[in-house]
C-alpha cells in the first residue's frame, strides 16, 4: 500500500516535470513516515502545480492528504499523506535545506525500482 502511494506521488511529480526526484525509505529511521519523496521545481508556479497534482492524484486513488504546508509561498511545500511525505522545493531552496544529507541514513530508491513495485 505504501509503495502504491509512493508510485502515485512519483508519477504526479514526474507528470508536472518536477526535477531531481529522490525517494528515501524511512522505515526504521523515522516515525514520521515510511517514505519521503523530495523534488524541485524551477518556479513558484511549478512548485504549486506539482503539489496540487500530488494532492489530486492521491485523493483520486483514495488516499487522504493530512496536511499541505507552504503552498502560498511555494518555496518548500510539504504534502503529508501519512505513510508518504512529499517535500517539493523551489530549486533555490533545496540545496540550503539538503534533506538528503540530513536523512543520510535512509536508503534511496531509484525510479525504475519504484515503478516496478
Amino acid at each position: 500500500m505504501n509503495e502504491t502511494l509512493l508510485n502515485i506521488t512519483y508519477k504526479a511529480i514526474d507528470d508536472k516535470r518536477g526535477e531531481d526526484i529522490v525517494a528515501l525509505n524511512m522505515q526504521g529511521i523515522s516515525l514520521l513516515a515510511d517514505y519521503f519523496i523530495i523534488a524541485e521545481g524551477s518556479s513558484e508556479r511549478q512548485v504549486q502545480a506539482i503539489a496540487r497534482e500530488i494532492k489530486e492524484k492521491a485523493e483520486e486513488a483514495g488516499y487522504s492528504v493530512r496536511k499541505l504546508e507552504g503552498f502560498d509561498t511555494a518555496r518548500w511545500i510539504l504534502v503529508d499523506m501519512g505513510d508518504v511525505v512529499a517535500h517539493i522545493f523551489h530549486k533555490d531552496e533545496r540545496a540550503y535545506y539538503n534533506l538528503e544529507r540530513l536523512w543520510g541514513d535512509a536508503p534511496q530508491l531509484d525510479a525504475p525500482q519504484m515503478d516496478n513495485e
